[in-house]
This record gives C-alpha cells, structure tokens and sequence, in this order.
C-alpha cells in the first residue's frame, strides 16, 4: 500500500512527463506561459477564429504548429493513430471524440454519424481504446432538442427530424453493441437536457442489457444531478439493464446563469464550488457502492476528486482493473493526474479529440479560455511544466 501511495503523488512531475523528450518539454512550457496570459489568449482566439474562417493561408498551419498539437491528436483517424499508440505505450487508454461542433443540415448531421461509426470501428479494432464520445448536438438541430424538452408538440417536418435523430444515434449505438465498444455521450445546456437524456435512457435500456454499451453524463454543478443518478439507477435496475454514467462537474456555468437570470427561473447551477464538490465525491460513492450495476468514469482534472476515487477502491478491495470504474482527462491536460494513476495500475484514459483545425477551433479555443486566468488549470500545468524542467536540469 505504501508503494501505490508513492505512485498517486500527483505532483511526481517525473512519471507525468516521461513520456515527453526535452524537446516536446520546452514547447509545452511555452505554450502554457503564453496561454497563462488572458489578454493574450483572447486576442490570439479572436484573431485566429477569424484568419480560420477567411481561409488565411497561413492560419491553418500556425494553428497546427501552437495550440492543435497540445490538445487534438490529428485532422483524422489515420493521423490519430500515432498519438493513440504512444498513450497506450505509457498505460493510458483512449476515448476517441470527433471534434465537429454546430451542424445543422440533414448531410451535416448524417456525417457526423458516419465519422463517429469510423470512431467506433477503429476502436473495435484498436484494445488501446475501448470507447468514442458523441455529442447528440451533433446528431439534431438545437431547435428540435430544445422543443422536445419543453414538451411540445412537433409538426410533420420536425416529427420526421426527431425520428432521424433516433436512427442516427441507433446506428451508432447498435454498431459499438456489436463490437463490444462503449459510446459515452456528452452533457449539454439545461435547456436540451431533459431530452437527451430521454434518448439516453431509451438506448441504455436496448443496449446496456449485458454490459455498458451506452453512458450518459451527469454535471454535478447541477443542484438536481446527484438525485438523477440515483433516479437514473433505480430506473435501471427497475428495467433490467446496467447504467453507464460519466461524471464531469460541467462547462457551461455563465452561459446557465445568464440565461436564467435572462429569463427569470432559477440557476439550476450549484450556488458554491464546495456544493459542487460535494455533490461529485458524493456522485462517486454512490457508483463505486454499486459498481456492480454501474460503469462509471471519474472524468474530472480535480486532483482530490481522482485521489478519492482511488482511496474508495482500495479501501474497498476492488481490482484496481474493475472495467466499471474508470477515470478520464482531456488530453494535453492534467498529465500529472493520468500517468501517475496509470502507472498505479487504475483504468485511465484520455479524451481525445480530432477533427480539422476548422472544425475543433472553438473546442481549441474553449481550451484556451477557460484556463488562462490565474487561477485556472494552465497555472498549475505552467508549474508543473517548469517543475519538470527544472528537475531535468533544463531551467
């Protein structure tokens, strides 16, 4: 026990790093120096998304160069395949998440379809990773989710939407039930949520019967969300299938509130970060208690949150391998969590996101905004970056 104590020390910078050479050391560092300046990260977002759209021929290439290779593994499946490798080489395995954001078109949506079954084949294929992310904003208009949570009646044209969104994720799910892959599906905004995690629940219900095929998310930065897990379970066990939940705290804080405060109902976000963490280490007793009838995943960049998970499953003599319990983290983030975890022997992956710079620029953008105040993620990575090099004798 001594030993895996030893291995979590999050802040051992030597095992989060040893899969990075000297080289690929420095240019991390510099990334994160330049993106631990706030007013520099929104000028550069701002020029950058623009140079993108006007097809600027040197914007591709000077994204591709900085900020793509730190957190998107490749344009395509093809070119992800060596960063996939080199995750699993370092124990780390992959959940693969086509970046494409805010399609509307019957072929827009249809094609994200297709290229998340690509996802799936490929990890069918491929031990190294055993689950694809999917967004159902990818797979439906905004509108038609937002009118199907409000309970509202659809005309003939969005009836004929809806049953397109249903055989879309259908697709998808039946191919992973096939061949033995998980497909965990995002959480969104409020307003779409009740209706996602309708279909959610309808898929889980056909294809969950055996293992979990289908996962949904759960956003504990919602008052409401530790009580719809443990609905969510009863629901389950009430119909005879297993449930698949990912737990994340959320990311859509200021949009929620504004819009609530907009429209005059109740934030339903958290009123405190401390009501939050509680509700997520809450979140993970109750599935490692029944992580017989739960497959869950700890997908959070909290370090006492991943260290409390690995306490209740050692405290509880679970093996460290149980496929039900999980932990995740975004790749080019949180390396100091990942790789100590993985070289402890738990079950961790990297979520990890490809797509063409055009289409995963406002998840890079994303990145580089909600971490660039002095008291988010990329100060800490800056330290632990230079942490590193210093103990290499590179500083």
């Amino acid at each position: 026990m001594e030993t895996d104590k030893q291995a979590l020390d999050f802040s051992d910078t030597k095992i989060a790093y040893a899969h990075k050479d000297d080289k690929e050391l420095k240019e991390t560092y510099r990334l994160f120096k330049l993106m631990n300046s706030p007013s520099l990260v929104k000028l550069g977002s701002n020029i950058g998304l623009a140079a993108v759209k006007l097809h600027l021929p040197f914007a591709k290439a000077a994204v591709k160069k900085t900020i793509f290779s730190q957190f998107v593994a490749g344009e395509n499946l093809l070119d992800s395949q060596t960063v996939i490798t080199h995750l699993y080489e370092n124990n780390t395995l992959t959940i693969l998440d086509y970046g494409a954001e805010g399609k509307s078109t019957d072929e827009e949506l249809d094609a994200v379809r297709d290229e998340t079954i690509n996802a799936v084949k490929l990890a069918a294929s491929n031990s190294s990773v055993p689950a694809v992310s999917t967004k159902i904003t990818g797979l439906a208009k905004n509108e038609l989710l937002e009118k199907l949570n409000r309970d509202e009646k659809l005309d003939v044209q969005e009836e004929q939407d809806y049953q397109n969104l249903v055989a879309r994720l259908d697709a998808i799910s039946k191919t992973a039930y096939d061949l033995g892959v998980s497909v965990l599906v995002d959480a969104e905004e409020s307003w779409m949520q009740i209706a996602m995690d309708r279909l959610v629940d309808q898929m889980m219900e056909t294809y969950n019967k055996d293992r979990v095929t289908i996962w949904n998310t759960f956003q504990l930065y919602r008052k409401d969300k530790l009580d719809f897990l443990k609905e969510s379970h009863d629901r389950a066990r009430s119909n005879g299938y297993l449930l698949g939940a990912k737990l994340v705290r959320g990311a859509y804080m200021d949009k929620e509130a504004n819009r609530a405060m907009e429209m005059g109902y109740e934030n339903p976000i958290q009123s405190s970060k401390e009501n939050t963490d509680k509700d997520f280490n809450l979140a993970l007793d109750f599935c490692v208690e029944n992580h017989e009838t739960i497959a869950s995943v700890c997908a959070s960049h909290n370090l006492k949150s991943n260290l409390h998970q690995a306490k209740l499953i050692d405290q509880n003599g679970i093996d460290k391998k149980h496929p039900h319990l999980n932990f995740c983290q975004l790749y080019g983030m949180s390396d100091n969590i990942t790789f100590n975890l993985a070289n402890a022997g738990y079950n961790v992956a990297k979520y990890l996101v490809y797509g063409p710079v055009n289409e995963v620029l406002p998840y890079l953008v994303r990145r580089a905004k909600e971490n660039s105040s002095v008291t988010g993620d990329m100060s800490r990575e800056l330290k632990l970056v230079h942490d590193e090099m210093k103990r290499r004798g590179l500083r």
